[in-house]
C-alpha cells in the first residue's frame, strides 16, 4: 500500500485529498517554471536584480492586500478568488508567448517572471496556511509529508509532461496545461475546506481571520519565531538564489533558443524534484515523528555547507552522471533545492500549527513573499557586484559557506522558538 493510500485509511480522507490537490497545485507550478528561466537564461544573471527589483516591490504592495483579503473573507471564497485570478492570468499570457521573439526575453522576463514568483508565493503559501487550518499540530507531523510527498510527485511529473510536450508543441500551449491542473487544485481544495466546516459546526476554522491588513507585518516583529523564519527565508534564499544566478550565466552562454533553454531548466526540475521525493520517501517523515520538525530545518543547512565547500573547491569543474559531465554548480542547485523541498518545506509547515491562524496566514505570508523577495533583490545585487570586481566561483561560494553557517545557527533556534505552542502528542482533530 502507498503511503498516502495508508494514511487515508488511518486519518481518513483529507491527506489523500490534500496531497492530490498539491499534486495538482505542483504540477501547474514545475509546468511554467522552466517556461519563466528560460527568459532569465537568455538574458543571463546581469538581469535578475531587474527582475528581483520588480518582484520585490510589487510583493510590498500586493501583501497589505493579502491581509486586507485574509481580514475580511472566508476561507473558502479566498480560494475561490486567488486560485480562479492565476487561471485567467495564465490564459492571458499564451498570445504574449506566441510572439516571445518580437517582444524581448528581457521585457517579456521582467512581466512573466514577476507574475510567476508572485503565482508560486501567493499559491503555494496559501495552500500550506488552508493545511495548517485543517490539520492539528499532532496529526500535521503525521501527515505533512505524505501531503509534500504528492506535491512532489506533481513536481516531478509536471517537468516530464513539460519535457513531452514542449518539442512538440512550443512554449506557449504549456499555459494553457498549466491552467487546466491548477483548475483541478481548485476544485478539490474547495472541497476539503466545505467538507472540514461541516466537521466544526461552529464554523471558526473557515471564517475570516479579521485583524489589520498589516499583521502580517507587525507579527514579524512582535514573534520571535516569525523572526527567526524571516532569517532562516533570507539565509537559504541567499544559497539558492547564488546558485540560480549561476546557472543562468551558464545558459546564457552554452544554450541558443527558447526551447533548448527550457528543456535544460526542466531536467535540473526533474532532478531536484525526485531527490525531493526520495528524501519524504527515505528521511523526512521518519525525522519530522522521531525528533520533530526542528531537525527538519538544522540538517538541510548543514547540507548546503558541505555542498558549497564542494563548490569552493572544484569552482568550474563537473562530475560524471549518466555518461554525461554535469557542472558542479548544477549538482549544488539540484541538492540545495531538493533539500529545501523535500526536507525544509515540511518541518516549516508542521511548526507553523503552532502558532495562532493569524501567524499563519498573514505572517507566514509575508515571510514567504516580501521577505523572500528581498532576499533575492540583495543576493543577486551582491552577486552582480562581486563579479565586477572578479570574484569567481569560489570566492562567492566561500562567501555561501559563512551564510549557510548561519543558517544552521537559526535554524536550531527556530525549531525550539519559545513562543511556540506545546506539542500534543494525544491531540486529536
Amino acid at each position: 500500500m502507498s503511503p498516502i493510500r495508508a494514511a487515508a485509511t488511518r486519518e481518513g480522507a483529507e491527506p489523500a485529498l490534500s496531497a492530490l490537490a498539491f499534486f495538482f497545485v505542483m504540477t501547474a507550478y514545475y509546468i511554467i517554471r522552466p517556461v519563466r528561466d528560460q527568459l532569465s537564461g537568455a538574458v543571463g544573471s546581469q538581469s535578475l536584480p531587474l527582475f528581483y527589483g520588480v518582484v520585490f516591490a510589487t510583493m510590498l504592495l500586493l501583501t497589505p492586500l493579502f491581509g486586507w483579503l485574509v481580514a475580511r473573507f472566508p476561507r473558502r471564497q479566498l480560494l475561490g478568488w486567488s486560485y480562479s485570478f492565476f487561471i485567467a492570468c495564465l490564459l492571458a499570457f499564451v498570445p504574449a508567448f506566441v510572439a516571445q521573439d518580437r517582444i524581448g526575453a528581457r521585457e517579456l522576463g521582467v512581466v512573466f517572471f514577476t507574475w510567476v514568483s508572485v503565482f508560486n508565493l501567493f499559491v503555494v503559501s496559501l495552500f500550506w496556511s488552508v493545511m495548517a487550518d485543517i490539520f492539528t499540530s499532532d496529526r500535521a507531523r503525521r501527515v505533512f509529508s505524505l501531503i509534500a510527498l504528492g506535491g512532489m510527485a506533481g513536481a516531478i511529473f509536471g517537468p516530464l509532461l513539460t519535457r513531452a510536450l514542449v518539442r512538440w508543441l512550443g512554449v506557449a500551449p504549456l499555459l494553457l496545461v498549466s491552467a487546466l491542473a491548477l483548475a483541478a487544485a481548485l476544485a478539490l481544495l474547495l472541497h476539503l475546506s466545505a467538507r472540514h466546516e461541516l466537521a466544526r459546526p461552529d464554523g471558526q476554522d473557515g471564517a475570516a481571520i479579521g485583524g489589520s491588513l498589516w499583521a502580517g507585518v507587525r507579527e514579524l516583529w512582535s514573534r520571535p519565531f516569525l523572526r527567526y523564519m524571516a532569517l532562516l527565508m533570507l539565509f537559504g534564499d541567499g544559497i539558492g538564489t547564488l546558485a540560480y544566478a549561476l546557472v543562468a550565466d551558464y545558459a546564457k552562454l552554452h544554450l541558443a533558443g527558447n526551447v533548448a533553454r527550457t528543456a535544460f531548466y526542466n531536467d535540473l526540475d526533474l532532478a531536484t524534484n525526485t531527490l525531493g521525493v526520495l528524501l519524504q520517501l527515505t528521511l523526512t517523515r521518519w525525522l519530522l515523528v522521531r525528533f520533530g520538525p526542528g531537525w527538519g530545518l538544522v540538517l538541510p543547512s548543514l547540507v548546503n555547507v558541505a555542498l558549497l565547500v564542494m563548490v569552493m573547491i572544484g569552482g568550474h569543474g563537473s562530475v560524471a552522471a549518466l555518461g554525461t559531465a554535469v557542472p558542479l554548480l548544477a549538482v549544488m542547485m539540484v541538492a540545495t533545492r531538493g533539500f529545501a523541498y523535500g526536507m525544509t518545506k515540511p518541518a516549516v509547515d508542521a511548526l507553523y500549527t503552532r502558532v495562532p491562524r493569524e501567524t499563519r496566514y498573514k505572517g507566514k505570508n509575508f515571510v514567504e513573499t516580501a521577505v523572500w523577495r528581498f532576499g533575492d533583490l540583495v543576493v543577486t545585487s551582491a552577486v552582480s557586484g562581486l563579479r565586477a570586481l572578479g570574484v569567481g566561483v569560489g570566492g562567492l561560494a566561500l562567501a555561501g559557506v559563512g551564510v549557510a553557517a548561519l543558517a544552521t545557527w537559526v535554524s536550531r533556534r527556530a525549531g525550539w522558538s519559545p513562543d511556540l505552542a506545546p506539542e500534543k502528542p494525544h491531540a486529536t482533530q
